[in-house]
């Protein structure tokens, strides 16, 4: 792949990639080659510094599980941390918290899913909840 920067004959430039150097001369001399701004095939090439995709591999600095940052290794110890304190009550979450406030259920650590009505209900409600950083990693069915 080679990315070409180009000009049509009303002083638009535009970018385009191509799938080689002869893909680009074979679709231009076809009037395949447009300018993405008015339309016209009267485009040319620009100056400009070719950028070729060869496929080369970029180094990966770690897997994608594993925290980088300060930040993220918090979210991480503050998700364990939930997890393993507390019960996951899934999409009931609003009926479970209401229940508990109005002492027809045990109290208890719980945590879930709420959607936004729900959760503003509970709030102006005086149901102490918190919204937490993260999505359940446990699969809902």
């Amino acid at each position: 792949m080679i990315q070409y920067t180009l000009r049509c004959a009303q002083d638009h430039r535009f970018d385009s990639w191509f799938q080689s150097a002869s893909a680009f001369d074979k679709l231009h001399a076809a009037g395949l080659v447009a300018c993405s701004v008015c339309g016209s095939s009267d485009v040319a090439k620009d100056l400009m510094a070719p950028r070729v995709n060869a496929g080369a591999e970029r180094p990966v600095k770690a897997p994608l599980s594993t925290p980088e940052s300060s930040a993220e290794q918090a979210l991480r110890a503050l998700r364990d941390e939930v997890e393993r304190s507390s019960d996951y009550v899934g999409r009931d979450f609003a009926r479970e918290a209401r229940a508990m406030h109005e002492g027809e259920a045990p109290k208890r650590a719980i945590w879930g899913e709420a959607r936004g009505g729900e959760a503003i209900r509970l709030i102006n409600d005086g149901i102490p909840v918190v919204p937490l950083p993260f999505r359940p990693t446990r699969k809902i069915n």
